[in-house]
């Protein structure tokens, strides 16, 4: 089952602030480690990604904290300070194996955007085939809680997404996921090896506390697991302190826990998986029972007749969520109307749609094509 690692064209590594610092100090040894890896790798003809925290970490640091910062506005002028030092230090250790480096910042309200998401994609792929190595960050400096990604465990399972990668390596200060939460004195649980779905035990095995100057956790890895498993790609998470783990990973050797994808008949496309996990919705409409059973269980467009209410302010094209009486999600998608429009046509049948607004942008407010059913994310 670790072929799977070892066939993959493509990787996404994330690496987080545990992995790269020690309370905001940074483990030289790591970073030549970390770097000689991925240029290892990069060199025999695969492409890779690497999503790296440490920015806040390291520039609190830099500032004489012993915290990462107790607000909003230092939080982002640490990482101010922070990323320059980190891409100094990725930017001359690759450059000693002739290897080029690139810096993308980004926020999740950069890229619910579809059209600024489809940049950011074209952006990746074409360093990747020019031999450069990426390296992603949440920009900090300018996100808020509203408009963040949360953790680089979710933004790497995006990038998965937006590079169409077979491999995504998380790696950790554990070996693992272990089969239940290590306790302090006791003898260590053993690992999952491979894994091939994520059940509710192998979620009550991810549970504990995230470091001091990371956002992370097992349990926001096992969501960055689902989200990459969903775009096709394998997941393995492993010890980034010892040496040669990445290589081991990307050799197909039996190193930390692997999750496999699903079957292919549970993937999403590249748009609705940005339906699903990136694009921010901008209201709710209400459905009634009927709608909510048309779109779950017969893969129907939503029509006007079935929507009862409608929340917040959204126009055309924007992204909005489906709910039924009891506020339950049921799918999300793109409205070909806007709220105001909405508010006019609902409970109407489509033939009525051009005399009541003076035209008609199609008898569906939101096509199936456009639409993702809430299971099918799960």
């Amino acid at each position: 089952m670790r072929t799977a690692a070892q066939r993959a064209a493509r990787i996404v590594v994330k690496v987080g602030s545990s992995i790269l610092t020690a309370d905001g100090a940074v483990r030289p040894r790591i970073f030549t480690e970390l770097i000689r890896q991925i240029a290892d790798i990069a060199e025999s003809g695969r492409k890779v990604v690497l999503v790296s925290s440490g920015a806040i970490a390291m520039g609190s640091h830099r500032l004489g904290w012993m915290h990462p910062g107790r607000s909003i506005p230092e939080k982002q002028a640490a990482a101010a300070v922070g990323q320059i030092a980190l891409m100094e230090r990725y930017r001359v250790g690759f450059a000693r194996r002739g290897l080029q480096v690139a810096q993308l910042l980004l926020t999740r309200s950069g890229l619910d955007d579809r059209e600024r998401y489809l940049n950011a994609e074209q952006t990746l792929r074409k360093l990747l085939e020019l031999g450069v190595v990426p390296i992603v960050n949440e920009n900090d400096t300018v996100s808020t809680e509203e408009i963040r990604f949360g953790d680089n465990d979710n933004l790497s399972a995006t990038i998965v997404n937006l590079v169409g990668a077979d491999l995504l390596i998380l790696l950790t200060d554990v070996d693992g996921l272990y089969c239940e939460p290590p306790r302090k004195g006791r003898p260590r649980p053993p690992l999952h090896g491979v894994v091939e779905r994520i059940t509710p035990e192998i979620e009550r095995a991810a549970q504990g506390s995230g470091h001091a100057f990371g956002r992370g956790g097992m349990i926001t890895k096992i969501e960055a697991v689902k989200k990459a498993a969903l775009s096709g790609a394998t997941t393995v998470i492993a010890n980034g302190r010892r040496a040669g783990t990445l290589l081991r990973v990307a050799a197909g050797e039996d190193e930390g826990s692997l999750f496999l994808p699903g079957p292919p008949a549970t993937r999403l496309g590249t748009r609705k998986h940005w339906l699903a996990f990136t694009a921010r919705p901008r209201g709710d409409l209400v459905l009634d029972a009927g709608a909510a059973s048309a779109l779950r269980e017969k893969g129907r467009s939503l029509l006007p007749a079935g929507v009862t209410d409608v929340r917040g302010s959204f126009g055309i094209g924007d992204v909005v969520r489906c709910v039924d009486t009891n506020d339950r999600e049921v799918a999300r998608g793109v409205v070909a109307y806007s709220a105001k429009e909405v508010v006019r046509i609902k409970r109407l049948a489509t033939r009525q749609i051009a005399s009541v607004l003076g035209y008609s942008n199609g008898n569906e407010i939101i096509h199936r094509d456009d639409m993702v059913i809430v299971g099918e994310a799960q």
